[in-house]
């Protein structure tokens, strides 16, 4: 059978499943929307079904949310800024990845959410929008979306690439279409060497993966975030304080109970508490209520009262600062096995840094904080109390750590560089004048 006959049929089948879970689609959204209202909003988008005039010319970027898009944005800024005469897509799926979107760029970027992978849906989002080039974030793999755009003769990348053991075992049934679907890529800028290679075993071709590096070295730390952490450092005073972030819901138990055993040694100490996603911002105000805490939050109060025992941060896009208010900080999506979450932003802010074991979406990045000593990860909620406990009570074993932390995220800086000059041939066919007719 030739190559082309076996991707149709492949094509064919993972249509017709798409086709048949579409009832689910909107099951799904209406089921989110009970828990974020956002959910509920601009459906239209989700499949392809647009009232705006149609675009041309668009550099196109997918972040499929909050993370990919705080990654993603060295790289967006840098085309703003080198390609300010081209509009720029900036495509999302959760609600949270929009307003991150929103808040980063306003109008300067165009934003929708991306359309689910049928083959008409992307056939329509691809001429409503005529992009000219696709850069995807990290480990967005859709077949249909990557097979449209070759039809289309958009070049793609997928760019801070990164693809842990366990998704590519996730992937082994949808293997042979999707390693199809890799090798119609102009390019992967993989995060390691450990990615690349994993996206090779995948389908990609050698030639075509390259180590670039971690978008996330790149963030902007903020000069104001400085003065805030020390406006908020003279506001409560000499107390304590330590930051439980990106926290998800079996976390949350744990988290009020950690707080509860470092209050037993340091009565006044203070608890910023971030949980990951927003429906989840009730819930932790309520736990710590439960639990007897004097809670205030961001939305209804700036600062915490002298007599305020947990502070939950019920605001997105402003982690980073708050991170510098804190001594220490515990990462969420670590002890409960969703794989970590970004452990360069409280190393950026000088922020010692405990986080749980499971750490597969961060695993290169735990690596190298590691053995920098510039980050504990600890087995289970009572270690990590252990943790917290220490770092706490011994200052100079703080500044080692996060020394040690800041060093690492300049060192690591290079990735946008690299990631530019991987697509720079690319960019550069776009802007250059069109050939004399003969």
């Amino acid at each position: 059978m030739s190559s082309d006959r076996t991707e149709r049929i492949l094509r064919v089948l993972y249509s017709a499943l798409l086709y048949v879970l579409v009832p689910v689609t909107v099951y799904h959204l209406i089921w989110r929307g009970f828990r974020q209202a956002e959910y509920l909003h601009r459906w239209s988008e989700r499949y392809a079904v647009y009232a705006t005039p149609p675009l041309a010319g668009t550099l196109w970027v997918h972040a499929v949310s909050v993370g990919e898009v705080n990654a993603a944005a060295p790289l967006i800024d840098a085309l703003l800024r080198e390609h300010p005469h081209r509009r720029l897509l900036v495509t999302t799926i959760t609600p949270t990845g929009s307003a991150r979107v929103r808040a980063l760029w306003g109008d300067r970027v165009e934003h929708v959410y991306l359309p689910y992978d049928l083959g008409g849906m992307v056939r329509r989002f691809l001429d409503h929008y005529r992009p000219q080039l696709g850069l995807i974030v990290e480990t967005e793999l859709w077949p249909n979306l990557l097979f449209a755009c070759r039809d289309h003769g958009v070049p793609v990348y997928v760019v801070n690439a990164r693809l842990s053991a366990r998704s590519l075992r996730g992937y082994r049934l949808l293997r042979p279409l999707v390693g199809r679907a890799l090798r119609t890529l102009r390019g992967v800028a993989a995060q390691s060497a450990d990615d690349g290679r994993r996206f090779v075993h995948l389908g990609a071709r050698a030639d075509q993966v390259s180590v670039t590096g971690n978008l996330k070295f790149e963030m902007f730390v903020d000069p104001a975030w400085a003065e805030f952490a020390d406006d908020f450092r003279q506001r409560v005073g000499a107390r304590p304080v330590w930051i439980a972030a990106s926290t998800h819901p079996e976390e949350e138990a744990v988290v009020v109970a950690l707080h509860a055993r470092l209050r037993a040694r340091w009565p006044d100490l203070l608890l910023l508490w971030a949980p990951r996603h927003p429906e989840r911002f009730r819930a932790a105000v309520q736990a710590s209520i439960d639990a007897g805490f004097a809670t205030a939050t961001r939305t209804l109060t700036r600062w915490p009262d002298a007599g305020d025992a947990v502070f939950v941060i019920d605001t997105l896009g402003e982690l980073m600062r708050y991170y510098g208010c804190a001594q220490v900080a515990f990462v969420g999506g670590s002890l409960q096995d969703i794989g970590g979450h970004n452990l360069l932003e409280p190393a950026a802010t000088g922020t010692a840094i405990v986080t749980g074991p499971h750490l597969h979406n961060f695993a290169d990045i735990a690596r190298q904080l590691g053995r920098a000593g510039a980050v504990r990860v600890e087995q289970d909620a009572a270690t990590v109390g252990n943790a917290l406990e220490m770092l706490l009570d011994d200052a100079a074993a703080r500044t080692t750590m996060t020394a040690a932390a800041r060093t690492l995220v300049e060192d690591g800086r290079g990735a946008l560089r690299r990631t530019l000059e991987l697509v720079a041939d690319d960019l550069a066919a776009l802007d250059a004048p069109p050939a004399p007719r003969r």
